[in-house]
């Protein structure tokens, strides 16, 4: 190849890579910018921010993310609240409104991720039956410490603002919108 076409086409891909990078990106179904992204929840009670771990559950996240932007949980209610000494979880996710609903799918288990995160108060995590790989749409948010659910479910997140929002909730309160912001509105950076 001549030199002078050789320099070209180094050139030419270059200049075309940040164009590529962002296409690419696109197609994927992320945002043009870098930022990262917080879910906010809007419930009967008040606002909800949850912020994701991608390197603790990358499954778990993408999937919440994807029904998020297909505003699947619009709507929906929270089914099931324990606060007992032995659980302590609000749940909801479920399209039939009774534990039993589901996307239509399920996604693999996360929990054995060297990454994975603690239950901790404010902990958001998959919800699952008994059976392997069986979590689809369904989300707990721990009301305190969980530990004896660590390596059992998988961990993808936790609330940054509105705890006081997730105590205050009850069986048939309703996530009227979920979605997908820039983080940086609600956590200032270091």
């Amino acid at each position: 190849m001549p030199r002078n076409l050789l320099l070209s086409a180094k050139v030419l891909v270059i200049l075309l890579a940040p164009f590529v990078w962002t296409s690419c990106a696109m197609i994927m179904g992320e945002s043009e910018t870098s930022e990262e992204q917080v879910v906010t929840m809007r419930t009967t009670k008040g606002k909800i921010v949850i912020e994701l771990y991608s390197d603790s559950a990358p499954v778990a996240v993408g999937n919440f993310k994807k029904l998020v932007k297909k505003r699947f949980y619009n709507g929906l209610t929270f089914h099931r609240i324990v606060n007992n000494e032995s659980l302590n979880i609000v749940q909801g996710g479920d399209p039939n409104g009774d534990g039993t609903g589901g996307p239509g799918y399920t996604i693999i288990d996360e929990y054995t991720l060297p990454n994975q995160r603690p239950h901790l108060r404010g902990t958001v995590a998959m919800a699952r039956t008994n059976a392997p790989n069986s979590a689809g749409s369904q989300v707990y948010i721990c009301l305190k410490p969980q530990p004896h659910l660590d390596g059992r479910y998988t961990t993808f997140g936790r609330v940054i603002q509105g705890m006081d929002v997730v105590d205050l909730l009850e069986i048939g309160d309703s996530m009227k919108t979920v979605r997908l912001e820039v983080k940086s509105k609600y956590v200032k950076p270091q």
